[in-house]
């Protein structure tokens, strides 16, 4: 039964304050104002009779004796298949002039999947990015951000896997977005012809803090719905800082006292509660995620960063516009490896890696003016071809070619005996310089 009440007894920033009885925490309501129009706000917290909702519009226009009408239920996202293609904001309304969404209404931020129906996730999400595909694999169902700072080619990347995935249906959730940047994310679906199974839940820097909260949740409600009709889904989320940003924002707001850095002692479970939703589901569909989060001045301690380490299931670090093959992990890429890919998967890819560390000396004896020996010279000239061939972000190769590649640049660079690599590998793949 929707309650309806005319008493708002303060308003400060984009939350108002009503006395109100029998309503839930996250429940919806319906703010009439006096010149016709209607906004949305939630509930966000309850002491008693006293309810703080959050506005999803500024409050200017809004007067103490407007009605406000309790609705009875969360906020809801329309998932159908009407929605692939379409753009959306936080709160689930299209931006991008489309026709009214037609599909289900399904509650958001609700518990993770049961994990009685949850399987060990064993097949490989391909990318067509060397260094993921081949040094750190992305697995389906996994959960792993892209540690970065502001400036770096991050949404780009984001861009190039939406591009090249092979999954069924790509959901991107834009938080904080930069007018360029979201322009980006439309101009890049456009033109590589992946909109027809992306949808996107964008929020915009200067759209209210409160759909920023909403954007992750309503971009992995619909992935479940998604999930369940037996599709693999990959959601892709940028900026995670930024969310956790806006929870602050709202929590000074409302006078409660901070934790590390001024971020709410819930911040763990706030992340851990979406990143959960991850899933290989028995019989059915998957959910993979992707998430970008920015260190500040480049600082892995920082709260959102280091909770998040705890939280996922590996991470890619990408500075200098590239993904670093050092500090980059996949902690599921063992399911796959050898197993769903070719025999050779791990053996040519920690051999690169160990070569390429090696380098790394041989760079800096070079540096530091130190005669260079023949050992040295090949080092070297493998570490070019190396970030050439597999660093660069710009490289889209399959699996298998990238793997001939990596072959072949051993065999450009080495003679075979010095590649540390068993014999039979080398036998059966070894490539001859033309």
């Amino acid at each position: 039964m929707k309650k309806t009440y005319d008493r708002i007894v303060d308003m400060r920033g984009n939350l108002l304050t009503v006395i109100a009885e029998g309503v839930s925490l996250g429940e919806l309501a319906r703010i009439a104002k006096r010149n016709g129009q209607s906004t949305y706000a939630s509930v966000l917290r309850i002491e008693g009779t006293v309810v703080t909702l959050q506005c999803f519009e500024n409050t200017r226009g809004i007067s103490t004796n407007d009605r406000i009408t309790f609705l009875g239920h969360q906020i809801q996202a329309i998932c159908g298949d009407s929605l692939l293609g379409r753009r959306l904001n936080g709160a689930g309304d299209p931006v991008d002039n489309g026709p009214p969404i037609m599909g289900d209404q399904i509650d958001i931020g609700q518990p993770s999947f049961n994990p009685v129906r949850r399987i060990i996730p064993r097949e490989m999400v391909r990318t067509n990015i060397p260094m993921i595909d081949v040094f750190n694999c992305l697995v389906k169902s996994q959960k792993i951000p892209i540690f970065s700072i502001a400036g770096e080619p991050y949404n780009a990347l984001l861009m190039r896997i939406a591009n090249q995935t092979d999954a069924d249906v790509v959901i991107i959730g834009g938080m904080g977005l930069g007018f360029d940047d979201y322009q980006a994310f439309i101009d890049n679906a456009d033109k590589s012809g992946s909109l027809s199974k992306t949808i996107m839940f964008i929020h915009r820097a200067t759209d209210p803090v409160v759909e920023c909260l909403l954007v992750p949740d309503m971009a992995l409600a619909c992935a479940e719905k998604f999930a369940m009709r037996d599709k693999n889904v990959l959601v892709l989320l940028t900026d995670m800082t930024a969310f956790a940003d806006a929870i602050k924002e709202i929590m000074i707001t409302m006078d409660q006292v901070p934790s590390n850095r001024g971020y709410p002692g819930s911040l763990y479970s706030d992340l851990a509660s979406r990143y959960e939703k991850a899933v290989d589901i028995d019989g059915s569909g998957a959910i993979t995620i992707i998430s970008v989060t920015t260190m500040p001045g480049g600082d892995v301690t920082h709260p959102v960063p280091d909770n998040t380490g705890y939280i996922t299931e590996g991470q890619f670090y990408l500075h200098d516009g590239q993904i670093d093959p050092f500090g980059s992990l996949s902690r599921l890429k063992q399911q796959v490896i050898g197993k769903v890919t070719r025999e050779d998967h791990g053996d040519i890819a920690n051999a690169q890696i160990r070569l390429y560390a090696d380098s790394k000396k041989a760079r800096e004896r070079q540096s530091m003016g130190f005669k260079l020996s023949r050992w040295d010279e090949k080092l070297l000239h493998f570490a070019d071809l190396f970030e050439q061939r597999m660093m660069n972000l710009q490289v889209n190769l399959s699996l298998d070619e990238a793997l001939n590649l990596g072959w072949k640049t051993l065999a450009e660079c080495f003679d075979k005996h010095e590649v540390g690599m068993k014999q039979t590998l080398i036998d059966k793949y070894w490539s001859k310089k033309e």
